[in-house]
């Protein structure tokens, strides 16, 4: 191949995620990846080892995305409008590229991401995500909100099922209910004091 290393390893996640999505994880050899790519099975063990090294490729990016996400929302003021910017980042990442047959392929391989010690620490990452969306607010309620958020993007490929949605329809439906979720973290002092109150039973 021409290609910088780079391009290469990109073009080979590419073609291989091809293959995954069209005939299964489980049925897709290195050989059929390296014959589509029209490369020698050898040149593509240069850059990956194995089906698994290719998947785990794929999850070190989303950690990377969502390193990067998490260090944005830290550094800005924990306000609604961060907040919103934060998710609105997060559906960037979900709705960009190749990212959508990733995570359907993660959605429907979950056995192969549990197995793999990158696809083990993509839960410790969504919950550092979702403590930078609750900054500010500590409660339960608003650690609870701040998870459902991301929840709401995450699912949107896969929980929304209308027909002919773009892909901009379920972007735009996911913000909102995100936004209904993360417009009630970090409520006035009082305000908490006043719901906490009429919640207490006691005479």
């Amino acid at each position: 191949m021409s290609e910088s290393t780079g391009g290469t390893r990109e073009r080979i996640k590419a073609v291989a995620l091809e293959l995954f999505t069209e005939q299964g994880y489980e049925k897709t050899s290195l050989r059929e990846i390296a014959e589509r790519l029209n490369v020698t099975k050898a040149a593509l063990y240069y850059h990956f080892k194995s089906k698994d090294d290719i998947v785990a490729s794929f999850v070190e990016d989303r950690l990377k995305q969502m390193d990067a996400l998490t260090a944005w929302g830290e550094s800005q003021p924990p306000t609604l409008a961060t907040r919103r910017e934060l998710i609105s980042r997060y559906a960037d990442t979900m709705f960009g590229g190749e990212m959508p047959s990733v995570m359907r392929f993660f959605e429907q391989n979950q056995t192969v991401l549990k197995s793999l010690s990158s696809g083990q620490q993509m839960r410790g990452r969504m919950m550092q995500l979702a403590n930078a969306l609750c900054r500010g607010d500590d409660s339960p309620a608003a650690q609870l909100r701040a998870a459902l958020s991301l929840f709401a993007v995450h699912t949107s490929w896969f929980a929304v099922r209308a027909p002919n949605l773009t892909d901009e329809d379920r972007r735009r439906l996911a913000l909102e209910v995100a936004d209904e979720l993360l417009a009630a973290i970090g409520g006035k002092p009082d305000e908490k004091a006043a719901t906490a109150s009429s919640g207490d039973t006691r005479s």
